[in-house]
Parts: C-alpha cells; sequence; structure tokens
C-alpha cells in the first residue's frame, strides 16, 4: 500500500490523480490533501477519502473547512491544519510514501522541497519550482536519494522514451535531441492583431486539454512550453540548445526523442492527465488510467509545424531565459505569474504579457541562486519591479 499526500488536490491535476487513486484502492491511501482556497471542494474530497490532514492557506479558511466536516455525518476524522509549515508537515512525514506536487506556481516550491529533503516519492506537477531554483532542487534530490518522476505530460513522454539508464545527455551519447509538443494553445494560426483584443475566457478555454485558469493562459502565450523547456534541462541535464518546440494540434503524440542512429520514438496517447499520472505512481509498474484506448483509425492524421515567435514572443524569451541561466528562470517565471494574473484580472491585455515579462528581465541583474533565501529574494524583487511596471501601464 503507497500512502500520498497530495499537495493542490482541487486543481485539475489534483482531481485527476485522486481520480486515478480510486480505481486502486488496493494500491494506494491519501495521507493529507491540502488545497489554497477551494474549502467546499477540499471537503468534498475528505468526506470521500478520509485523509489524516487536510491542509489549507489561512486560518479562517481551516475554521470553515473543520466546521463543514464536523457537521457532516460522513464520520470524517480528518485533522484540519493551515499554512506553509503545515505543507511542509505533511509532505515530510515519516507515514508518507509518495507526493504528488500539484501546487500551481513558486507557492510549491518550499512544500516540495521538504518532501525532497525527506527522501520521499515525487511526482512533479509543479515547473515552476524547477524553473526557480532547478540547481538547488536537483542538488536536493541528488543528496537526499529521492525519485523524481514528471507528471507533465510532455516530460513523463520524454522520460518513457528515454534508455533506462540514462544520465545526461554526455553519459548517453545516443541521445541527440528532445523534441517537446505543444498543441498552440487556442490561438493557434491567430495574428498579432487578431490577439490583441483576447479575453481571458478565450485565452482558458484550450482545444485539448482540461487545465487551470493559469496553465491555461500560460498554453495560450506558448508561455507553459517555455517553461517547460527549462524544466526540460534540469530533469534530463540537457541543453537547451538540444531541446525544439514541436507544434503539434492534435496533443496526440506527448513528446519525442531524436537519437544519433535517426532513429525517433515518441510517446502517443488520448490527451489525459490520467495516462502520465498512473505511470508516474505505479513506476515501473503500469495501471488502469480509465482512459480510453487511442484510435489511430478515428485521428487518421497527425499534424507538425514549427511555432510562430513572433506572435508567441513569450517562448523565445523563455529559451532566452533558459540559454542566460543564473537566475533569469526565477526572474521569467515571477513575472509571468504577476503578468498572466493581471491579464486574467483584466488590468492588461494579453500580447502585454510578454512585454512584462521581457521588461522585467531587462530590469533586473542576473546572479548564481545560492541558496533558497536568495531564490525567494530574486522571486520577490521581480514580483515588485513587474507590479510597479503594470501600474505604469495602467496610468
Amino acid at each position: 500500500m503507497q500512502t500520498i499526500t497530495l499537495l493542490g488536490a482541487t486543481g485539475s491535476i489534483g482531481v485527476s490523480t485522486l481520480d486515478v487513486i480510486a480505481r486502486h484502492p488496493d494500491r494506494y491511501s491519501v495521507f493529507a490533501l491540502t488545497a489554497h482556497s477551494q474549502v467546499d471542494k477540499l471537503a468534498a474530497q475528505c468526506q470521500q477519502y478520509n485523509p489524516q490532514y487536510a491542509v489549507v492557506a489561512d486560518q479562517q479558511s481551516a475554521a470553515r473547512l473543520q466546521a463543514i466536516l464536523s457537521s457532516s455525518d460522513t464520520g470524517c476524522a480528518t485533522e484540519v491544519l493551515w499554512g506553509r509549515e503545515s505543507l511542509c508537515q505533511v509532505a515530510s512525514d515519516s507515514a508518507v510514501d509518495t507526493v504528488m506536487a500539484a501546487i500551481v506556481g513558486a507557492a510549491g516550491l518550499v512544500p516540495m522541497l521538504a518532501a525532497v529533503e525527506a527522501g520521499k516519492k515525487i511526482l512533479l506537477a509543479n515547473k515552476e519550482s524547477l524553473v526557480m531554483a532547478g540547481g538547488l532542487f536537483m542538488q536536493a534530490v541528488a543528496d537526499s536519494g529521492s525519485v523524481l518522476l514528471p507528471i507533465d505530460s510532455e516530460h513523463n513522454a520524454i522520460f518513457q522514451c528515454l534508455p533506462e539508464d540514462y544520465k545526461s545527455s554526455a553519459d548517453s551519447p545516443g541521445v541527440k535531441k528532445l523534441l517537446l509538443s505543444a498543441s498552440g494553445g487556442p490561438f493557434r494560426g491567430w495574428s498579432a492583431e487578431q490577439m490583441a483584443a483576447v479575453t481571458p475566457d478565450q485565452a482558458c478555454a484550450h482545444p485539448n486539454w482540461s487545465m487551470g485558469r493559469k496553465i491555461s493562459v500560460d498554453s495560450a502565450t506558448l508561455m507553459n512550453k517555455g517553461l517547460e523547456l527549462i524544466e526540460a534541462c534540469w530533469l534530463f541535464a540537457m541543453p537547451a540548445s538540444n531541446i525544439e518546440v514541436v507544434v503539434h494540434p492534435q496533443s496526440i503524440i506527448h513528446s519525442l526523442v531524436q537519437f544519433v542512429d535517426g532513429s525517433v520514438l515518441a510517446q502517443l496517447g488520448n490527451p489525459d492527465m490520467r495516462t502520465p499520472i498512473a505511470h508516474a505512481l505505479a513506476w515501473p509498474e503500469r495501471i488502469d488510467a480509465g482512459v480510453a484506448d487511442l484510435d489511430l483509425f478515428e485521428i487518421a492524421h497527425l499534424d507538425f509545424e514549427k511555432p510562430d515567435l513572433d506572435c508567441f514572443p513569450c517562448l523565445g524569451i523563455a529559451a532566452a531565459a533558459a540559454k542566460a541561466g543564473k537566475n533569469a528562470p526565477t526572474i521569467l517565471n515571477a513575472a509571468n505569474e504577476v503578468a498572466v494574473q493581471a491579464f486574467l484580472d483584466q488590468r492588461i491585455s494579453f500580447m502585454q504579457i510578454a512585454n512584462i515579462v521581457e521588461q522585467t528581465l531587462n530590469g533586473q541583474q542576473l546572479s548564481e541562486p545560492e541558496s533558497l533565501a536568495a531564490v525567494q529574494e530574486c522571486d520577490e524583487q521581480a514580483r515588485l519591479y513587474s507590479s510597479a511596471y503594470i501600474k505604469r501601464l495602467e496610468k
């Protein structure tokens, strides 16, 4: 029986994870569920899965969750906690085998590091942690002996295609290039003029995937693919110059690995996050994920094209940050989170997101972050800079 803490239980990854877990009650039990503010949804999950702990962001949310659970007749005995220290507690508890890291954004970094340092099996769905602090994070994984398995469909696909003993491109000279697939988002084929007036609801209407609003906007700008490129550099010890983004509108091929002998291996499947989740939960075994079989005759054809960097500048900005290294990815991620939220709040236009990120990168000094405190300081300064820049745009 594998005991699991689920960081970010009420988001799309969390819900999909619980769906897979529910299909295999003989293999998995839930130790803790966490959420930021969706108290009602978390309460329903607690009543169904009866975890030992539930963690929310603040004391007010904790009191509300406790009141709901106490008034229910389900017999739920879940203990309610709140705050970042409690997140770290349930991520590192000795009773936990596996941690699903699905908190969106920079908020997931500290509890995920706590899980790594405790030597847990980490199912990584929070790409921002590697983007912000890749060097520190991967060193912590090496020091603790933690097992790190990628959940993003692209990185999970690459993981499945690489040789079992793969260490890095230098150690495995047969691997030539990684090809990250991208759907192109809801605005593939649009001109910059067309995208100038798009609304948050349009940006969040992804044609293939069901995701939260922040990651949906990132997918629409192709920033998500840029963040995934940086994540791939760390996960697979591959330089950014050896990673290429390929637009594949059907989202059937989730990524590919090119080898020096001309071979290309790809992982295919229906666009359903339960597939990579089930793969990582059961690895190195395989379990039923509840996903429909892929029907190649129904799909009939697969299309590929180069990304349009003129209309989607965020991808190019992210690739440049990956090559610059140091704290450039940290700055990139912070500025993007601030800009995306401003767009969702209808304070800026869709096309201004890239400009805000680029201006923030140009306005910050690059240096090598040598500690978690340095990463957090860089993150805070980039957020302050981008927030101030947005206020100037609003005048």
